[in-house]
């Protein structure tokens, strides 16, 4: 197992209780939920925005009885790569796609034969399962035998074979969703099944961020999330009595276009669709509560909610923060961006078994952190080529007084493939703009900026004072750290490892 740099003392101090701890662990080994929401912003949960205009009870539940993270982030600004990083522990420009977001019909993004989140508690004993969105690829069979090339070979798709390189190929043993709700084919899958038979062409869908494709008969948005509901309560009341610790994976659809909450939620928020959407967020929350504590499940089960990345401007923002309402709680910029809205997301975790003290940490983890907790509580080994950027939030969870930096750094990614990286107080962006979606956007409107960008967010958490020209010593010592963390292939102790293909250098200000 890996550890950490702890001081003689501190590791005096508490190993006793560590110990203890985690042989009531190996005896008894929690059950795991991990509730991934989408496009969620940090000021979309009431108990990260006490001025906000959304209620989110059943989510400030877990904060309640849990831990409240502050400083969470994505691997980056986008969905695809996040999850990427969530299930291996590896930040996502390590693999192939160094920038962007999987298109629809792509090929698997996640290695086969790599270790992930799934295949390593499945290894442990544990009943593995996914629902709702995985974006991760998979291996579409084609009448030719040809690789389809996004929409284009839609036609050319057998749909009626199995659809391997998917969650059930990774180490899920069950699986229900669908790639994306905005991409075709308009379908669910069950396993590695599509479920029904696309013959319908969908031109356009009354939701916005809809491709045009293919899909079955009657296709309806507003179902899914109720869909993804039914079956992740009716898994865990099976999972109960099957004696066995289970994972259950739930990468849900809402509050991610097309924004489409079913209609008992409509108008639920008192502001707009999208608000409405975030209740329905809540409610999904609320329906797992209930069903782990209709079966006595809540006390050892790892409850984990946060959201992949930041929010979207499909929101409305202006439309929202007229009505009091800020989704992005202050932080600059949006979804996609390198700016902390992009990548700062809101995380509860809850665990009463042995979370017993519930509490606020304000230190900087990552989504990635997740897989090399696991592996600590369920005693799993972890190799020098598997979560290379995984640190263990064990000591966070367990001590309440824990003070150590889990973290030395964290490195962020924008949708455009732009860097920062975040050491304590300091996080340089080495782009001119935001690397995304917000101004300014990389082009013309980045002309005549500084090529990177220098904050120190105990002072400025909005990023409006760009101070590099005040501090080049810490420009160069973040740069070489960040060089270090891609040439070395792994920014936690171990032997170096290898990037799935080179990275274009120059763009990093090298």
């Amino acid at each position: 197992m890996r550890h950490h740099a702890t001081s003689f003392l501190f590791l005096c101090a508490f190993l006793f209780a560590f110990m203890s701890a985690n042989a009531q662990l190996k005896m008894d080994r929690p059950n795991i939920i991990f509730i991934l929401a989408d496009d969620l912003g940090m000021g979309d949960v009431s108990c990260f925005n006490k001025q906000g205009k959304i209620n989110t009870p059943n989510i400030d539940k877990i904060a309640a009885n849990g831990i409240l993270f502050t400083d969470a982030h994505s691997s980056a600004a986008v969905c695809t790569p996040t999850r990427y990083g969530i299930l291996t522990g590896r930040y996502n420009w390590r693999s192939r796609l160094k920038q962007g977001v999987l298109v629809q019909y792509d090929k698997p993004l996640l290695e086969m034969g790599r270790t992930n989140m799934a295949s390593m508690l499945k290894s442990k004993g544990y009943q593995t399962a996914a629902m709702g969105k995985w974006h991760l690829g998979w291996n579409w069979p084609t009448i030719d035998g040809k690789a389809p090339v996004d929409n284009k070979d839609q036609q050319n798709i057998d749909f009626a074979k199995q659809v391997p390189g998917g969650p059930t190929s990774i180490g899920f043993d069950y699986f229900f969703g669908m790639d994306a709700p905005n991409y075709p084919p308009y379908a669910y899958m069950e396993n590695d099944r599509i479920l029904g038979k696309p013959t319908v062409f969908y031109p356009t869908q009354p939701y916005a961020d809809c491709r045009p494709g293919i899909g079955v008969e009657g296709w309806n948005l507003e179902n899914i999330m109720p869909d993804l509901q039914q079956r992740s309560v009716n898994y865990i009341g099976k999972a109960a009595s099957a004696g066995v610790p289970f994972f259950l994976y739930l990468p849900i659809t809402a509050p991610h276009t097309p924004i489409s909450p079913n209609k008992s939620f409509v108008g639920s928020s008192g502001l707009n669709v999208y608000a409405d959407f975030v209740k329905q967020v809540d409610d999904f929350v609320g329906a797992i509560q209930q069903v782990l504590k209709a079966n006595n499940l809540t006390e050892n089960t790892i409850l984990v909610f946060t959201s992949d990345n930041g929010c979207s401007p499909q929101a409305d923002f202006k439309f929202l923060k007229e009505r009091g309402h800020d989704s992005n709680n202050g932080y600059r910029g949006h979804k996609a961006d390198i700016f902390e809205a992009g990548h700062r997301v809101p995380l509860v975790v809850q665990w009463p078994a042995t979370i017993k003290r519930p509490r606020t940490v304000s230190q900087t983890v990552s989504l990635n952190d997740f897989i090399a907790t696991f592996a600590s509580i369920v005693d799993y080994d972890l190799k020098d080529n598997e979560a290379e950027d995984s640190h263990d939030l064990l000591p966070v969870l367990l001590n309440p007084n824990f003070k150590g930096n889990i973290r030395e750094a964290t490195v962020h990614h924008s949708i455009n493939g732009s860097f920062a990286i975040r050491k304590g107080d300091w996080k340089l962006i080495l782009a001119a703009g935001s690397g995304g979606w917000s101004f300014p956007t990389p082009g013309k409107a980045e002309e005549g900026l500084p090529p990177i960008q220098l904050y120190n967010l105990k002072k400025d958490l909005a990023e409006k004072d760009n101070c590099y020209h005040q501090f080049p010593q810490r420009v160069e010592e973040l740069i070489a750290l960040l060089k270090k963390y891609i040439q070395e292939g792994r920014s936690t102790p171990g032997k170096p490892q290898k990037n799935d293909g080179e990275y274009p250098w120059k763009q990093l200000n090298f």
